[in-house]
């Protein structure tokens, strides 16, 4: 992955929020996660929120808002025909991309001797099986970094979604609070 010159921006009152996200759910989203804006009812869902199957992210969001796919490090290669449903299907106009500090599926690689010893332990794998899955499945889950990843994946999703809102978000695990991405 390239190098990308990225901000983060903190959203602490609605001021914060950049004018072209205002009233619309990604503007929301930060609003009721953020600042704890009260939850209005809603039908159907009006965002698709795709982010890290990580324990330690719990989203403040009314019921029936959005869909929300969990991948590891909020990785959607592997979900694309998930999201083209909730736009083709479920009618969502907007895409949140978020991505998590302290990620497991950041530098995954420097963790596959853990990961095979896991899966021999906890699962009752041999080791051999345990290596060719981590070598099969490794390289389509490793992020490399949060940022980086969710910036370009936001930026790929957009060009195959291209009337759709699609925006990076980090997720910071240290004060539970969704900051924007920027290039």
């Amino acid at each position: 992955m390239s190098c990308i010159m990225s901000s983060v921006v903190s959203i602490t009152s609605a001021i914060d929020i950049p004018s072209g996200l205002m009233n619309t759910p990604i503007g929301l989203l930060l609003e009721y996660h953020n600042l704890g804006r009260q939850h209005d009812p809603y039908r159907s869902a009006e965002l698709l929120i795709g982010m890290c199957m990580d324990h330690r992210k719990h989203l403040r969001i009314p019921d029936n808002f959005a869909y929300v796919i969990r991948s590891g490090g909020a990785n959607l290669r592997p979900s694309e025909f998930k999201v083209s449903y909730a736009i083709s299907i479920g009618g969502v106009r907007a895409l949140a991309l978020i991505a998590h500090t302290q990620c497991g599926m950041v530098n995954l690689a420097k963790r596959k001797d853990e990961f095979i010893q896991g899966l021999v332990d906890g699962a009752g794998w041999d080791r051999a099986t345990a290596e060719q899955h981590f070598a099969r499945f490794a390289p389509i889950f490793e992020i490399g970094n949060e940022v980086e990843f969710a910036l370009l994946e936001a930026r790929r999703l957009g060009e195959l979604y291209p009337r759709i809102q699609v925006v990076p978000l980090l997720y910071k695990v240290e004060d539970n609070q969704l900051y924007l991405l920027r290039d």
